[in-house]
């Protein structure tokens, strides 16, 4: 096994260099959301009882620019001319890069340019906002502070940087003896950011760190305005019956808060799932009570016949709403509006001590990805939303956010799509400071241990109500101490965080919670597609919380973005080379790796194209093949896999590696070999025993299908083919074995090409699937294995694809528009006359000026044609990403030369 304390010695020492940002490109990228704001924009403050009314925006100046006093600076009319304009949630660097200082930072070494020394210091933030009635109570509430801040208001401090601390810290600051009529001012000075000092967040080895080290404020500030009695803390808890799914009871509790100096009686009303709500409560001066409605005394919050949330592919995705009001004598007082969902979620540990997940009762292989945020935490919700619908479409059920937990619009939309959520604590740094030996984070002090627990507190109040929040991972490469563990469950047993709690990442384990049930066994670079199927180290036997083959080089189309001329020409040439938009860690700092096996696998790269071509055909299998392997394990009677992690989803900038889409949303083989991998009803080859298998991620099972299997020649000359009728499968995860393809096939080829079409008892194909094999197998040097990879001693044959012959391709297109999405229909057929396939025919929508149109859902893609077949695909997008041309359609192939047809 892997020594522990090495598992993450490299990422722990990568903090080297300085990072990359992303600015709005020409064509298909998210849009900037932290677009320049005027440094003099107001907000306007309404004087409703119950409003929470954002920041619009600041104007930010470095303290080193800055010599005035705190007082001058949040005071009223205080002169800004200089200062920069920044958005409401923004980064020092972002609000910088909105305001072109500095230019694109993703584009080649360019981030390099930018000075980390002007970063060390503090910065201001600076807003105005406006109020008529200064009769109500005003407060500001907020958290996302990066790392501290001394806050004031009119000229006055009212939180210091001691008690303002730490990413998710909330705090609510009461401001009324300060608000006056007309304009007031609040100006933050934060201080600067340090991942291994401050309980914040970092970057390890994902990417270029950023300069700032996203120094800023990166969720809203919200002024609140209200009455004597304020409500917070407003939350259901669900008891769903499970496996009925009959009944439900909710459990309804908020916080009357009295902030005035005399005793008050606050009438709280409201409703939820259709039932009213109704209590009376008497509260001292500055008395806080907690208001609970059960089903005992409400029987309305007995429900029958709930609406049950699923995650996507399961079922779907309703949601409840609770409304209330704190009212005192007849006059409102406050407001609290929660959303929430029904579902119920279990994770024990199986017999071999994996956690196994059941949602709603039903058994959950975990098939996710690891998300990342903007590089610098600039947050689109176009964008985000965009990616995750690729998540869903590539049939992804888990996005894991580990460290940099996204504000609440994403988890809204998470709950909306049916995507599930474990987000957690980061790894290496002052999050591990106790208890990681191999990581780079400082000790912890007792203002450090109240930071966390404050930490874990808001958070858990605020993702409880989600029903995507699948878990919550207190640990990731390490576990948290006893003491630790104890202030994370202390917070969130006061929250009533329902989901389940799980000590690690790793294979770790606490006093409270036991064992993980998690490993993190790598990989973390690359390893040959059969590597997944062994029960050890990352092959698919328990729950892997992070792992895959490494690298996942780009299209054509984003490494041109992001490389110079020459930057490319190393690419392909040069293994050895480091590669800045790998990482800054030294283990992943080349492609070394990735680039023998490619060479070794299928050859030599003859120039950057052929390097491409190789590396989306080696990416394409790899992926499906990891997901393959715990698809087809997860039903197994010993040891079986219960979820997987891909590492990771996407990047927060413009990356080689660790991505099934880029930075402009752009797919790759990664993309298409995990969509392909993920089939609802998927026809699947096993590398270690050569089997193939059905398997059905259905609810319902299926019956009367037809597998046919056969293999070719790279030339086309068939050398095997069976067809098997009247499989049948059952569904949620189950599999069925069809058949087991000969140990060897005549012939003297030494890579051959399987082509696996299923259908359904109609006739209709639901899947197809094309595998390239070799005669001559990977091999594995399990005795050479570290926290990072297994070596491969003797690679697979595939140099026999090189000979295939070129083959024409026709495409035909045509393009459906109405209500702002476009959908193209692309019929594909093998025009050729020989027997040579055409192998992995790729297809783009593009826009007049050959921009590929992102992002777009495809139904299928990167597919295989044999002589006289046609495939017909559909792509749909919005038509306003067409930018005004009308749609082509590029198509290209291993073996088939490009061209470009119209798709009007």
């Amino acid at each position: 096994m892997i020594p522990r304390p090495a598992r993450r010695l490299a990422r722990a020492v990568a903090l080297l260099a300085v990072a990359g940002t992303l600015t709005a490109g020409a064509w298909a990228g998210p849009r900037d959301a932290t677009e320049p704001r005027r440094s003099d924009r107001v907000t306007h403050v309404p004087a409703a009882a119950g409003t929470a009314t954002p920041l619009a925006g600041y104007a930010v100046r470095s303290t080193a620019r800055v010599t005035d006093s705190a007082a001058a600076v949040s005071s009223p009319g205080y002169p800004t001319a200089g200062w920069y304009p920044a958005g409401p949630r923004s980064t020092v660097l972002a609000a910088l890069l909105a305001n072109g200082v500095y230019p694109d930072p993703f584009h080649s070494t360019a981030q390099r340019g930018i000075p980390r020394a002007d970063f060390e210091v503090p910065w201001w933030y600076r807003s105005d906002f406006t109020v008529e009635d200064t009769t109500r109570r005003t407060s500001l509430d907020f958290s996302g502070v990066v790392s501290a801040a001394d806050v004031h208001v009119n000229g006055h401090r009212v939180a210091g940087a001691a008690d303002v601390a730490g990413a998710y810290t909330h705090h609510e600051l009461d401001i009324t003896p300060l608000v006056r009529p007309g304009t007031n001012t609040v100006a933050f000075r934060i201080r600067p950011n340090d991942p291994d000092s401050d309980l914040t967040m970092g970057w390890l080895d994902w990417l270029q760190p950023p300069p700032d080290r996203n120094m800023g404020i990166v969720r809203d500030v919200l002024v609140r305005r209200g009455g004597p009695v304020a409500l917070r803390d407003a939350h259901v808890v669900t008891e769903l019956a499970v496996p009925s799914l009959a009944t439900a009871r909710l459990t309804v509790r908020a916080r009357a808060r009295n902030d005035s100096a005399a005793p008050v009686t606050a009438d709280i009303s409201g409703s939820v799932a259709g039932t009213r709500l109704t209590r009376t409560v008497r509260l001292a001066a500055h008395e806080t009570r907690t208001v609970t409605f059960t089903p005992d005394d409400t029987p309305g919050l007995r429900l029958t016949a709930p609406k049950v949330w699923w995650p996507a592919g399961m079922g779907g995705q309703p949601l409840y709403g609770l409304d209330l009001t704190a009212s005192v004598a007849g006059t409102v007082s406050d407001t609290a509006h929660e959303r929430f969902g029904i579902r119920d979620v279990r994770a024990p540990l199986n017999a071999d001590g994996a956690r196994q997940y059941r949602v709603n009762g039903r058994r959950l292989l975990v098939r996710g990805g690891g998300w990342s945020p903007d590089e610098f935490l600039r947050w689109d919700r176009g964008y985000a939303e965009d990616r995750l619908r690729y998540a869903v479409d590539l049939g992804l059920n888990t996005l894991r956010l580990e460290g940099h937990l996204e504000p609440d619009e994403f988890f809204d939309l998470a709950d909306r799509y049916g995507v599930l959520t474990l987000p957690g604590w980061e790894c290496c740094d002052k999050w591990e400071g106790d208890v990681n030996p191999s990581g780079s984070g400082k000790k912890w002090t007792a203002a450090d241990h109240r930071v966390a627990a404050a930490s874990m507190a808001a958070e858990a109040a605020r993702l409880r109500d989600h029903p995507s929040v699948l878990s919550f991972l207190i640990g990731s490469d390490s576990a948290p101490d006893a003491r630790i563990e104890t202030e994370y469950l202390d917070a969130l047993g006061a929250a009533d965080f329902t989901a389940p709690v799980v000590p690690a990442a790793s294979d770790g384990a606490t006093p409270r919670l036991g064992r993980s049930g998690m490993k993190m066994s790598g990989p973390y670079d690359w390893v040959p597609p059969g590597y997944w199927y062994a029960k050890r180290e990352g092959g698919a036997t328990g729950f892997n919380s992070e792992t895959s083959a490494g690298p996942s080089i780009p299209t054509p189309d984003t490494l041109h973005r992001m490389l110079t001329p020459a930057e490319l020409d190393t690419l392909w040439r040069d293994p050895d080379a480091r590669q800045y938009h790998r990482s800054p860690s030294a283990t992943f700092g080349t492609l070394a790796l990735y680039d023998h096996a490619l060479a070794g696998r299928y050859g030599a790269p003859t120039g950057l194209t052929d390097y491409v071509r190789k590396a989306q055909l080696a990416q394409y299998e790899n992926v499906r093949a990891q997901f393959e392997a715990y698809g087809r394990n997860a039903t197994d009677a010993e040891r079986p896999a219960t979820g997987v992690v891909h590492w990771m989803f996407n990047s927060g900038w413009t990356s080689l590696h660790w991505q099934l889409t880029d930075r402009y949303l752009d797919q790759n083989g990664s993309y298409f070999g995990a969509k392909k991998a993920n089939e609802p009803l998927h026809a699947q080859y096993s590398y270690d025993d050569h089997s193939i298998v059905v398997v059905n991620n259905r609810h319902a099972g299926e019956h009367g299908l037809t597998v046919r299997a056969t293999l070719f020649d790279p030339d086309g000359t068939p050398r095997y083919d069976r067809t098997v009728t009247g499989t049948a499968v059952d569904g949620d995860g189950a599999r069925a074995t069809v058949l087991t393809l000969p140990a060897s096939v005549d012939g003297p080829a030494r890579t051959h090409l399987l082509r696996l079409v299923l259908r359904d008892a109609g006739g209709t194909e639901v899947s197809r699937n094309v595998y390239w094999l070799s005669t001559v197998p990977d091999t594995l040097d399990w005795d050479g294995i570290d926290w990072w990879h297994t070596p491969t001693t003797g690679y697979a044959d595939l140099r026999g694809l090189t000979s295939m012959a070129g083959v024409p391709v026709t495409a035909a297109a045509v393009t459906r528009s109405a209500g702002g999405t476009s959908t193209t229909t692309v019929t594909l057929r093998h025009a050729g006359t020989g027997s040579t396939p055409a192998l992995f025919t790729d297809v783009r929508v593009v826009d007049a000026r050959n921009r590929p149109v992102l992002p777009v859902r495809w139904s299928d893609n990167e597919t295989s044609l044999w002589p006289g077949e046609e495939l017909t695909l559909t792509a749909t997008y919005r038509t306003a990403d067409l930018r005004g041309s009308a749609p082509r359609v590029r198509v290209s192939g291993w073996n088939t030369p490009e061209r470009t047809v119209p798709a009007g």
